[in-house]
């Protein structure tokens, strides 16, 4: 998408981030080991890096701007 990406000093994220900067900051660890134990939920789908690896997300004719 060729977006720049610039890092900040920590003690600047609440300004650039607003009220987003405690979220942005945090570590929350989550596991679906709850769902999955409450539901009786299996995922099947495939995991999140091999399923962004396979492209189909970023299809290059899905980002462009249709022209009057």
């Amino acid at each position: 998408m060729d977006l720049p990406v610039v890092g900040i000093p920590r003690e600047e994220a609440d300004a650039h981030f607003g009220w987003l900067a405690h979220f942005a900051s945090g570590d929350f660890p989550a596991s679906s080991t709850l769902t999955q134990k409450l539901l009786g939920w299996r995922p099947v789908q495939p995991a999140l890096i091999p399923d962004l690896d396979g492209g189909h997300y970023f299809d290059e004719g899905a980002l462009r701007t249709p022209t009057p």
